[in-house]
């Protein structure tokens, strides 16, 4: 099972998110999501664990625990959604044979 962990700590690793998770059951992986740009944590991750019903225990117990001073927001991660890229130029919406005169 995907879980989603939010508000996580900017001074959090997945090292130390990993081994908060592993109190509950077998791991297969964590990951802090880091920032492109700066290289920073974007203050979220995800932790995969093989063992549903151990997933789920650990969603229940960790869901508002304090890790690094931070209460943990954890739940089962969602799919992510397909959603329309962002554009930065000033067309607004409108192709080149669409302008104004």
């Amino acid at each position: 099972m995907n879980i989603f962990v939010g508000n996580v700590s900017r001074n959090v690793n997945s090292d130390e998110l990993r081994e908060a998770f592993e109190a509950f059951g077998a791991v297969s992986s964590a990951a802090i999501i880091m920032d492109k740009l700066t290289g920073t944590s974007r203050g979220f991750g995800f932790v995969e664990m093989p063992n549903e019903e151990e997933a789920k225990n650990a969603i229940d117990n960790m869901n508002g625990k304090e890790l690094k001073g931070r209460p943990l927001n954890v739940n089962e991660a969602r799919p992510k959604e397909d959603r329309p890229k962002r554009s930065f130029n000033n067309d607004r919406g409108r192709n080149n044979y669409s302008k104004r005169y």
